[in-house]
């Protein structure tokens, strides 16, 4: 029951700030492209985002804020902001899936996500800087990776060529070359 009233908080949040901020956006009932019947859900909004459609449900934004307190809840909020906005970036970007959802769920995409699953309860500084990412806002600069130099195990993520370097907080944000 707490998790319902928060997406339809969430749901009615988002609609608010949409409509009245300068952000494309248009009604659910505009999707042709999308399967959205197989997810049994509606779509919260479709906005343009860096030039692409991107059809938001309320299950995305709780996934999205879940990703953000997880992997960034110690980071200053721009951070945060940051965290979000690789989501989106990443579902817009030809090489990563096509819907919020299968971007977080994509095999090693997150640490913080085990066997497809997330059980972070977010806390409301992660839904805000979720719906800033959502407004359109972008600290990162397009960037599809982020890590934190000081604790990160991947040697991929540390000696990869990057490309569009931003450090916010502890994370490094960054495109590949």
């Amino acid at each position: 029951m707490k998790k319902k009233l928060y997406l339809i908080f969430i749901a009615t949040l988002i609609f608010s700030l949409l409509f009245s901020h300068n952000v494309k956006a248009y009604w659910p009932y505009y999707v042709n492209s999308y399967d959205l019947d197989s997810k049994n859900e509606n779509v919260v909004q479709v906005l343009n985002y860096n030039d692409k459609n991107i059809y938001i449900t309320d299950s995305d934004v709780y996934l999205m804020a879940q990703i953000v307190y997880a992997e960034s809840r110690s980071e200053p909020f721009e951070g945060k902001v940051a965290v979000a906005s690789v989501i989106l970036n990443r579902v817009i970007h030809p090489s990563f899936p096509k819907s919020v959802e299968e971007v977080i769920k994509q095999k090693a995409a997150f640490s913080c996500v085990k066997n497809g699953e997330i059980h972070d309860i977010p806390d409301s500084s992660s839904y805000k800087a979720v719906l800033e990412a959502l407004k359109g806002k972008d600290p990162t600069d397009k960037a599809v990776f982020f890590y934190n130099p000081d604790i990160a195990t991947s040697k991929w993520m540390k000696n990869i060529r990057k490309n569009n370097t931003k450090k916010i907080g502890n994370h490094v944000f960054f495109l590949i070359k």
